[in-house]
């Protein structure tokens, strides 16, 4: 690449979701720019979803054959090769992310600029002492960990989701700061891994955008495998002589109270990249947050430039980024124009046990809505009873006349599996009825999405 100033029909910046731009800008034989920074890849595959599916899956295993026991099987595991796990995840990674790379570099009409860049004026971004411009330009630069002012915390060693993935040595033990789903999948790992884990989340809730009764229910299971002190803030970190320690306070009452581990992670949410993009150099908004702001053709408060994905932090997950791209990009390549639905959207935690929900909650419901709402345990079907499977449960919430499904929520052995046909039905705006129209398997899981929906009822008074 030559330093002098190159120009462009289309930029994309990002290598994750935001490939699709590029792709089909490509197909309309435009000449195209890429920028990213390593990882390659983007967010899902380098230090997201990816690898930690990787590492929650064997963690299920784990927890599956010591709760065998209620089945009358009785097993015992030998031994969890921590290294070997963690080994298989960066190899996997690491091929995808080498796959992508090769892609980027050999593909013709694409010019791949390896670093980060920054915004120097409209349309023109600086890229490790190159200049390029664009005419049209995609945003898909994603999120970056954040981290909380608390005090001391920039003397100590301490994990994020991303470092977490380096580690060669299972920790010992492990505080966790931080309540949402990060901190209960990676809880569940390690905990099932030989990790003492300890959850301090400042909340009366974990994963509190879940339902009460689903926050509720992953709680009391978490707390028979580590320790959650819920309405508990951190206040300070310091070293200690084999590790740290968290000075925390409970909530409303202030007393104080003290943990140690070998290990910290801390679990608090994503910050948007938009600020190192210097964003703002190229007319693009950001709200109070630092995230990008955008209407529902995905496009940014300077014309010509959309965005998409976790810089927005709408729904930082990778099959909203998926179709947020698709709309970019096709807005930015045809005069018809999408717009995002953003209704029912599906999300998942892969805890243990695991939850998935789509659509609105029933607090969120009530307030625009007359509505319905259905519960079934698993043990209410056969497979559920025959799994023995006595917490989980499923709840849906319905508006009362046009019998719509407005949100469903679910919290069990493969809730993400099981609620795809709801989000099926969602999606093309359709009633319970629909779902009764098509036969299920007698005696398989998916019943329990039928039986929900069977058995609505009033809500309870609110108080």
């Amino acid at each position: 690449m030559p330093d002098t100033a190159k120009h462009y029909d289309y930029l994309v910046i990002g290598s994750g979701s935001a490939t699709t731009a590029a792709d089909l800008a490509l197909s309309q034989g435009l000449k195209v720019a890429l920028v990213d920074k390593e990882p390659t890849g983007g967010t899902c595959l380098t230090v997201g979803c990816i690898p930690s599916k990787l590492l929650v899956y064997p963690a299920d295993r784990v927890v599956e054959i010591e709760e065998a026991a209620k089945l009358g099987i009785y097993a015992e595991i030998m031994r969890v090769d921590f290294g070997a796990i963690m080994g298989r995840m960066r190899a996997t990674v690491a091929a995808g992310m080498r796959h992508i790379r090769q892609g980027l570099e050999s593909t013709e009409n694409l010019d791949f600029y390896d670093g980060e860049g920054r915004f120097l004026s409209d349309y023109t971004l600086e890229v490790k002492g190159h200049t390029i411009s664009a005419d049209r330009i995609i945003i898909g630069a994603g999120a970056r960990p954040h981290v909380p002012p608390v005090e001391g915390l920039d003397q100590v060693e301490y994990l994020t989701n991303e470092s977490l993935l380096q580690l060669e040595e299972r920790p010992d033990s492990l505080i966790i700061i931080g309540g949402g789903y990060i901190a209960a999948e990676y809880g569940h790992f390690f905990a099932a891994m030989g990790t003492k884990v300890t959850i301090i989340q400042n909340e009366d809730r974990l994963v509190s955008s879940e339902e009460p009764e689903i926050s509720d229910l992953l709680a009391r299971k978490l707390s028979e495998r580590m320790e959650i002190h819920l309405n508990t803030e951190a206040v300070s970190v310091r070293r200690a002589p084999e590790g740290v320690e968290v000075k925390a306070r409970t909530l409303p009452n202030q007393e104080s109270v003290n943990f140690r581990a070998q290990r910290l992670l801390v679990a608090t949410g994503r910050t948007s990249n938009a600020d190192r993009l210097h964003v703002e150099a190229t007319g693009v908004e950001t709200d109070a947050r630092g995230y990008i702001r955008v209407n529902p053709r995905m496009e940014t408060s300077k014309e010509n430039i959309w965005a998409l994905g976790d810089v927005l932090g709408k729904y930082m997950f990778k099959h909203v980024a998926n179709e947020e791209a698709y709309v970019a990009a096709h807005n930015s390549l045809h005069d018809e124009k999408l717009e995002m639905d953003y209704h029912a959207v599906p999300r998942a935690v892969f805890s243990h046990p695991q939850i998935a929900s789509v659509g609105l909650t029933e607090r969120a419901a009530r307030e625009e809505h007359d509505i319905l709402i259905g519960h079934s345990h698993y043990s209410d079907v056969a497979k559920g009873d025959a799994m023995m499977e006595r917490d989980g449960f499923a709840k849906a919430i319905v508006e009362r006349e046009s019998r719509e499904i407005l949100g469903f929520h679910l919290i069990g052995p493969y809730a993400p599996i099981l609620i795809q046909e709801v989000v099926d039905i969602m999606a093309l705006h359709g009633t319970t009825g629909h779902l009764f129209s098509a036969m299920h398997i007698h005696p398989a899981l998916p019943e329990l999405v039928q039986r929900t929906l069977a058995h609505l009822h009033e809500p309870a008074p609110v108080h």
